[in-house]
Formats: structure tokens, sequence, C-alpha cells
């Protein structure tokens, strides 16, 4: 594990160093594979900032916290990270399966699996229209997607919205 820790308007000691080096063993029983972790620590005045990346195989972690005093702070960042670490351990073991599990029947498995149910179905006929005008309705009616048929070449096309605010579509071919 690479761990780099870096200091804002104080001096990383090398006590504080091994005392943070220390507290990252606790996230290692986790058996995730840590490449890298970064620790920014940063100090305000009376407020003792960190600030927590921890890179693993896949995926990446991250924390920061505020108190009076800095070791305090260390401690309920790598709190954070472990608790972040618990909760995708959980999510891994829950959904592995375990290869020497024997397979259960599938009426014993109609319990576990619980699929969300559809609760509202609506129908509706599609008129050919061109993109703008699709553009025009979607903003007209504050939705987030909308299905038209597209006039030029007869596709049934899905018009969303992104994240950024910008619009996606997709061309359904049949």
């Amino acid at each position: 594990m690479n761990i780099q820790i870096t200091g804002r308007h104080l001096e990383v000691t090398p006590t504080l160093k091994e005392y943070i080096e220390s507290r990252l063993h606790k996230i290692e029983k986790y058996s995730f594979k840590i490449l890298d972790v970064q620790v920014i620590l940063d100090v305000e005045k009376y407020r003792h900032h960190a600030e927590m990346t921890v890179g693993m195989e896949g995926f990446t972690l991250q924390a920061h916290d505020e108190t009076e005093e800095m070791y305090s702070t260390i401690d309920k960042v790598i709190d954070k990270i472990e608790k972040q670490l618990k909760k995708h351990k959980e999510k891994v073991t829950r959904h592995r399966i375990k290869p020497n599990a024997k397979e259960l029947p599938v009426e014993d498995l109609s319990p576990v699996l619980i699929l969300p149910r559809v609760i509202k179905e609506k129908a509706f006929k599609l008129k050919p229209i061109s993109q703008k005008e699709a553009i025009s309705q979607m903003e007209s009616l504050q939705k987030d997607f909308f299905i038209y048929l597209d006039n030029e070449n007869k596709d049934i096309n899905v018009l969303y919205r992104r994240k950024a605010g910008s619009l996606g579509l997709i061309h359904v071919t049949h």
C-alpha cells in the first residue's frame, strides 16, 4: 500500500505519520487490495481538517472531517472509510455465489428474489414528429424523457435529459 501524506499549514511529524499508518492497518482486514492512500491534513486557526482518498482495485473511497484536534479528526476520517468498506464488503458478499453451495430449487429462491412491481402502466399511440418537436414537447411537459416516432426514418426514439442538463437520444430500430 502506497501512503502519501500531505500537510497544508502544518508540518507532518514522524509521530503523526506513524499514527496514520497504524490506524490504516485497521482497514486492511477487509481483504480488498489497497493500491494507494492519499491523506491531506490542513490547519486553519482552531480547525483541523483531514481528507482521505483510498484507491482500490475497481473503486475509490473518499472521506473528510474537521474537529479541533488533529488526532481525533484522523480517527473520524478512518472510521468513515472503514464504514464505507464494510458497506461495500457486505454488498459484494451478498451478491457472490459460493462455489461449494448446492443449487436450490427455483421455488426456494422465490422468497429471496424480490422484484419491483409495476404499479402504473400507460399506453399511447406514437405519431411521427421531428426531433425539434420532440424536444419542444419534452420541455413543455417538464419531463426527463420523451418517446417519439421519428418522422424521417420511422424509428422509435427516446429523448432523455442527462445529469449535466444536456439531452441524449436513443434510437430503437426494428
